[in-house]
């Protein structure tokens, strides 16, 4: 296996997650403000659907970029003439290594992004600014571990099922696949893996990242005795 090119995986997963993010922007900024506590009209509405996309703008291209450079070089680095059985495996470690990278950027520019969706009349820069100076370091990164964890088991669905696609349809039509088909074999991936995993995730992880609960815990019953599996959102104060 060839060593990845370190400008082509910069470039293309940087311009790809620029432009996927731009163009969904207003879904997303509706959706965070229908999750919203204080209610869809009061966090917004349909008003300043923009709100916080200088956030996205910004800190799109190196979180996509980050992701794919390390998800490339992981894949390289693990490379052996091993079993084909274990090459999903592989695609698992190095998706997950990109997602642990990626969300170093990812975090602190959602965190900016959603406060700025449910506040649309306060900037960007100041309520960047209020984060750093309230909370410190520490409030750009809220979530974060909570972000991996989710993460990480979408991407462990997500490109072994693309990389398996895109292997498939090679070996059916005898050459390796053309942008169009690995973009059909992404599609279809990520729509089973957010239909599978992420759709129930979604709204916590959106009202934890605009600051609206402040952590996801277990439940004691009256009695003191612990039962696993019940939980509720912490609202910040």
């Amino acid at each position: 296996m060839d060593r990845p090119g370190f400008t082509a995986s910069l470039v293309a997963g940087g311009v790809a997650g620029v432009c996927v993010d731009l163009i969904l922007f207003p879904l997303d900024t509706i959706k965070t403000r229908l999750q919203s506590p204080q209610g869809f009209n009061k966090a917004g509405g349909f008003r300043g659907i923009y709100a916080g996309v200088p956030s996205t703008a910004i800190g799109s291209f190196p979180n996509a970029a980050a992701f794919f450079i390390t998800y490339e070089y992981v894949k390289w680095f693990l490379h052996s003439d091993s079993s084909p059985y274990l090459m999903p495996v592989k695609h698992m470690l190095a998706a997950s290594a990109g997602e642990v990278v990626a969300c170093l950027i990812r975090v602190p520019s959602e965190v900016v992004k959603q406060r700025a969706q449910v506040s649309a009349s306060s900037g960007t820069f100041h309520i960047f600014s209020n984060i750093l100076y309230q909370e410190g370091i520490q409030g750009l990164y809220r979530g974060y571990k909570s972000t991996v964890l989710r993460e990480i088991p979408f991407s462990l669905v997500q490109f072994p099922l693309w990389e398996s696609l895109k292997a498939l349809w090679s070996w059916r039509q005898d050459h390796v696949v053309d942008s169009w088909q690995s973009a059909v074999c992404g599609a279809f991936a990520g729509r089973f893996q957010h239909c599978q995993w992420e759709r129930p995730l979604c709204p916590a992880r959106g009202l934890a990242d605009a600051g609206a609960v402040r952590i996801i815990c277990r439940c004691p019953p009256s009695n003191g005795s612990h039962q696993p599996g019940r939980f509720h959102l912490s609202r910040c104060l």
